[in-house]
């Protein structure tokens, strides 16, 4: 029963004070003269049925997002020492007599691109360390992969406090990483270094981990953002333009819902910031700045998903089922981007963009490469992504759509089913040409 309630019985609240290294509890009415209050708090409630505790213990998580150039230039200190906040970096727990040690685990493409700087810059500075390169791709993100790294750490013997796992590469990477350093004694450091255009905007900013299992897209995952992400641009010089493109989508999820500036930039300059593979201007600056910082907005007040009215869901109602289907011929990006231009024909059918507002959304997407329509995004495939989303959101449909350039709501209303048909008729008849 709720607190207040007349017919609820007498309920007690007490502090926790630590006093020389012990822990008491202590009542409301008491006051505090020595020791460490904490932030949680424990309430009894006794009964003839005996005595019950509840026990309200408030997480505070704190990791950093750094932007930076030439990470792995063995004079940058980021990727050894960026974690760390200058009291740690003081800490004599830190100064160890012996060898600092690191374990990174890189996607094997990544290794075979950037191995030898990675080795490099350890070796410059006299680290023992362990690169294991994986397949880290959508078809291997499994419990399986989880468990080789698992393996290989335990092998290897970090201090779970102070030698955090690295993961360089790309989403499934740090997806995979993440759940294995949740899982290791409970909570080991770790940190995201992502390598494509995707993952730096989307899956190192947040806290989620996740490996596909039983047919579904991260069914198995746990929410632990890393100490740390190092995001670098220069990565993007050595992607293939279709893996510029496919991170694209996830930036131009973030204008759609909440930034029109940002929504005109991919609309003028999009196609040149591919060509450039956004190095060195500031378009790919501002682009690449705005998308991380809307979405940081949007993640760090819900970083757990306690709320599960999320504008950065737009996109993802329908592209978990049709990427999982497909596999591997949708990137992951690509999926999100056709989930998200039908919905702007739902949203064009409901009266929330104008017939301008959704042609210059869909020429955006053109520009920026981006599949328009796939023949196995039926409506069929459509009805289960809604249904299956509406049994895993209690009950309640939790719809962000686009209702304008740069701005969106959630709706918690139904789409009507004619509305639905008729999207899908017109979505296939305009644009079916334009599938990849």
């Amino acid at each position: 029963m709720p607190l207040g309630n007349s017919s609820a019985p007498p309920q007690t609240k007490f502090n926790l004070l630590q006093v020389k290294g012990t822990w008491v509890r202590q009542s409301e009415d008491d006051q505090v003269t020595e020791g460490k209050l904490s932030d949680a708090k424990i309430y009894e409630k006794k009964s003839h049925h005996g005595v019950s505790w509840t026990v309200v213990s408030p997480i505070v998580f704190t990791y950093k997002v750094i932007q930076c150039e030439n990470l792995l230039d063995p004079r940058n200190d980021t990727l050894f020492w960026g974690h760390l906040d200058n009291e740690d970096l003081n800490n004599t727990s830190f100064a160890k007599p012996q060898p600092v040690k690191r374990f990174v685990v890189i996607d094997e493409t990544v290794h075979q691109l950037y191995g030898a700087r990675v080795r490099e810059y350890f070796d410059t500075r006299q680290v023992v360390y362990k690169i294991l390169p994986l397949p880290t791709t959508e078809e291997n993100k499994s419990l399986e992969l989880v468990i080789k790294i698992l393996q290989e750490v335990h092998d290897f013997n970090i201090d779970r406090r102070s030698e955090p796992i690295i993961a360089i590469g790309g989403g499934v990477c740090l997806d995979v990483v993440g759940l294995a350093a949740s899982l290791y004694r409970r909570r080991t450091p770790y940190i995201r270094v992502p390598t494509t255009l995707l993952a730096y905007v989307d899956a190192s900013v947040g806290a989620k981990t996740g490996v596909n299992f039983a047919g579904g897209k991260n069914k198995l995952g746990s929410y632990v953002p890393p100490v740390a992400t190092f995001l670098d641009r220069s990565f993007f010089q050595t992607l293939p333009p279709r893996q510029l493109s496919n991170g694209m989508a996830e930036i131009l999820k973030m204008a759609l819902m909440k930034h029109r500036g940002l929504f005109e930039l991919l609309e003028a300059q999009g196609s040149q910031m591919l060509d450039s593979k956004l190095q060195s201007s500031d378009a790919a600056s501002a682009c690449t700045c705005i998308a991380i910082e809307t979405m940081l907005e949007e993640l760090a007040p819900n970083l757990w998903e306690d709320d599960l009215d999320r504008l950065v869901d737009f996109g993802h109602l329908i592209s978990p089922q049709l990427e999982m289907k497909v596999l591997p011929a949708l990137l992951h990006g690509e999926a999100v981007n056709i989930d998200m231009c039908f919905m702007v024909y739902v949203s064009h059918l409901r009266g929330l963009l104008t017939a301008e507002e959704k042609g210059r959304i869909i020429r955006c997407m053109q520009g920026l490469h981006l599949p328009l329509w796939h023949q196995d995004c039926t409506l069929d495939l459509i009805h289960r992504s809604l249904s299956e989303r509406l049994k895993h959101s209690g009950g309640s449909p939790r719809m962000p759509l686009p209702t304008g350039l740069g701005q969106a709501e959630i709706f918690h209303d139904m789409i009507e089913e004619d509305i639905l048909c008729q999207a899908h008729q017109m979505w296939t008849s305009e644009l079916s040409s334009y599938s990849k």
